[in-house]
């Protein structure tokens, strides 16, 4: 079977060398790991003390992020080896400050594997949420390195549960430890076997709590937000923006409004204000002529975590499309949240649902009979506000509970 599993992976590897002409995110993969040996080799130096991190792609990494810095932070004469799958996680997190050494993880071949173990030779390895390549944990196991998952969240379907799934069983019992997010994962591990695993929870609600903490004032906003309540659409994408705009186009006096849409660019941003039958401003043209604007549209990056300190209310996009956005750094401001139907997947929306701390809608109708609620219902309101604010603060503490493993 290990043979059946390197063949797979040389075969991938082969078809995304085949495909790459045709797919730039292809293409930066395959280039990405050009000359990775050396370019490892160049940031560390024998006799160093490494600690390797894997992400799969930057949401993983956000994960990550907690237990990265609390490691460097612990322990700062080591060095952090920070490896991504994807594109994705690897262009927009390359430079971060962090980490020692940033690189794609090289396919998971035998030979591959044994280079770059041999030489990072990290103290520990931590892979986060998933990502369970054979050969690496293979051979980490085999020169007796210990292997941790964090964030770790398992489903029955996944063949580690099936009667089939002898092989990869065999890869989960290698791993040291296992910091799962739920009790569901927790109960799989066991009823396969496995006993070293602690029901740490979801490292993603250390780092929006700690984003909360840092947040920067945003003075454009607070002048415009002024005293009334304002209304943030996070990450928005057009179905979300369509029924929202209705809404404010209908009763634009009943609050301020923000939109932070998912894409800033020329087009989408002039979509969104045709959708506007009221005042609006580009928050980088704000000014004291835009006093009179209902609507102010963010037109840039990294503004969005801070913003919701401003709100009363916010809508989470996506939940039109793959799958919603974060909706935990506005909840960590004691904001009830909403989002559309496709959220099922997100343990965060299905668990904030539960409580009331969040609300799903579907159509314009829905929406605005949520709203409704909320504005006209303080009581009502004030419950979901507070469901969503102690819902994150309650789940904190994964950190921590890792670090006192892996020290």
């Amino acid at each position: 079977m290990n043979a059946l599993y390197s063949l797979g992976i040389m075969i991938f590897t082969a078809l995304a060398y085949l495909v790459s002409p045709f797919n730039p995110k292809v293409m930066q993969w395959i280039r990405g790991r050009k000359g990775w040996f050396a370019a490892i080799k160049d940031k560390i130096s024998s006799g160093e003390k490494n600690i390797w991190i894997h992400c799969a792609s930057l949401g993983e990494f956000e994960q990550g992020r907690p237990v990265i810095e609390a490691i460097k932070k612990n322990r700062p004469g080591y060095k952090i080896v920070l490896t991504f799958f994807s594109p994705s996680g690897y262009e927009i997190r390359k430079n971060y400050q962090h980490a020692d050494c940033i690189s794609y993880l090289p396919p998971d071949t035998p030979r591959n594997a044994s280079k770059f173990i041999s030489l990072v030779n990290p103290v520990y390895a931590v892979f986060v949420k998933y990502e369970f390549w054979n050969n690496y944990i293979s051979i980490l196991h085999k020169k007796g390195i210990r292997l941790y998952l964090i964030s770790g969240i398992f489903r029955p379907g996944q063949h580690f549960f099936r009667w089939y799934g002898s092989f990869f069983r065999g890869i989960l019992g290698k791993f040291t430890h296992f910091f799962v997010q739920d009790q569901q994962s927790s109960d799989l591990l066991k009823g396969i076997g496995l006993k070293n695993i602690t029901l740490a929870g979801d490292t993603r609600f250390d780092r929006v709590m700690e984003i909360a903490s840092s947040a920067r004032d945003i003075p454009g906003i607070k002048k415009f937000r002024s005293d009334e309540k304002l209304f943030l659409a996070g990450s928005s994408w057009k179905q979300d923006e369509e029924i929202i705009a209705k809404y404010i186009n209908r009763y634009p006096e009943r609050m301020k409004w923000v939109f932070a849409p998912h894409e800033i660019d020329k087009t989408n941003i002039e979509r969104l204000e045709r959708l506007l039958k009221v005042k609006s401003a580009r928050f980088s043209e704000f000014n004291d002529s835009s006093s009179e604007a209902r609507v102010i549209i963010i037109d840039n990056i990294g503004m969005l975590s801070s913003a919701y300190r401003y709100a009363y209310f916010a809508a989470i996009g996506g939940g039109f499309g793959k799958g919603i956005h974060n909706i935990l750094e506005a909840a960590s401001w004691n904001i009830p949240v909403l989002f559309g139907p496709n959220h099922n997947k997100f343990r965060e929306a299905v668990e904030l649902l539960e409580l009331g701390g969040a609300m799903t809608f579907g159509n314009y109708d829905e929406f605005a009979k949520i709203l409704d609620t909320w504005i006209d219902d303080e009581a009502a309101y004030a419950l979901s506000a507070e469901a969503a604010g102690r819902y994150v603060r309650s789940n904190t503490g994964a950190t921590g509970a890792i670090l006192k493993v892996i020290g």
